[in-house]
């Protein structure tokens, strides 16, 4: 009996990288159609120098030889093996959707991702870019903001400056307007004690019934206090025509022109010229003229005598008012009123009076 034949173990097995990968479980294939599949330690097949492998015998040809795909899965901390439908070889049409499937898939997934990646990054530069400008527009609206509130501070202290200035300006006024009056209370008390109460009896009985009759013991003092020695002139008719117009208020006083035109005709004159007062018979640079009525002739006057026949028609005028009704006061402010006409008339008389007469 012949001797069991000893097999020997493949010469590169410690070197192989085919056998370390597979060995150490990063490699797995299984072929599907030429025979069953490697399990285990490639290391426990005999191997023959002298035997040629034969493929009727079911094992599997020469690795070269067999198109099968690999995948690498990563180190492992173990030994796994890959499920045999994922290397399987398939007969005709089969064999390149078997080709395609596992590498596409993993292929699709990179793009997927890719671009999900891609957008998510668009996306956060989109949203990174809308944030700051939202903020820079925050920014701007809160510097606004700020703006308009020191401006709003500012008015209202402007305005509480200016409320306070005119309520302190108005006080004061209020104030010298109180003291102005109780001054002129004081004064009128004053005055009172000093006034004749006999003329101002006269005047609240004329106020009573007022009227132009100069016999009436008011008008009578005034007239032969007052009225009589101002128009009373050098001139003695003319003054008597005066009187009569001003106390029928027909008087007329007219300016003198500067020039007289050599066309205009130039009305008759009884006495006086423009150097000459027809009143006063003194040589006066005369800048006025009166008309007596509807008499076509004119008398130059001086300035003084102006000023006495205006102070008279003043009081007059005062006292036509007064008996019309046209003056609506207490008798005390037109007591004083007629009091200051009649100082008026007193002043004239003595040839104070102003510049302008």
């Amino acid at each position: 009996m012949d001797a069991p034949k000893e097999h020997t173990r493949c010469p590169a097995r410690g070197t192989c990288p085919v056998f370390l990968a597979m060995s150490s479980g990063a490699v797995c294939y299984t072929p599907s159609v030429l025979g069953p599949a490697l399990d285990g330690n490639l290391g426990e097949e005999p191997w023959d120098p002298d035997s040629q492998p034969h493929p009727d015998e079911g094992h599997p040809p020469p690795l070269e030889a067999v198109p099968v795909p690999w995948k690498n899965v990563g180190p492992c901390k173990s030994h796994r093996t890959e499920s045999p439908r994922g290397l399987a070889e398939t007969p005709g049409g089969e064999e390149a959707q078997g080709e395609e499937g596992p590498a596409a898939a993993p292929l699709d997934v990179l793009r997927l991702r890719s671009s999900s990646m891609e957008i998510r990054e668009k996306g956060s530069e989109f949203l990174k870019e809308e944030l700051h400008k939202a903020q820079k527009e925050l920014k701007l609206k809160d510097e606004e903001c700020e703006r308009l509130s020191r401006v709003r501070e500012q008015l209202e202290r402007e305005l509480e400056e200016l409320t306070a200035s005119l309520f302190e300006e108005a006080h004061k006024m209020v104030r010298a307007a109180n003291m102005k009056q109780a001054a002129s209370e004081k004064q009128l008390k004053e005055a009172r004690g000093k006034v004749d109460t006999t003329l101002f009896a006269e005047f609240q009985a004329w106020r009573e019934s007022p009227t132009l009759d100069k016999t009436c013991p008011f008008l009578e003092r005034v007239y032969r206090e007052d009225v009589g020695p101002c128009l009373d002139f050098t001139m003695q008719e003319l003054s008597a025509l005066v009187r009569a117009a001003v106390e029928d208020n027909t008087l007329t006083i007219e300016p003198v022109a500067s020039q007289t035109p050599p066309t205009a005709k130039v009305a008759a004159v009884e006495c006086g010229s423009t150097n000459t007062c027809a009143l006063s018979g003194l040589a006066r640079a005369c800048r006025h003229r009166i008309r007596l009525g509807d008499s076509e002739n004119h008398y130059y006057i001086s300035p003084s005598s102006r000023a006495r026949i205006t102070a008279v028609c003043n009081f007059l005028t005062y006292i036509r008012y007064i008996q019309q009704g046209l003056v609506r006061q207490e008798a005390e402010p037109m007591f004083w009123e007629i009091t200051r006409l009649r100082k008026e008339m007193s002043l004239a008389k003595l040839g104070f009076f102003p510049q302008e007469a």
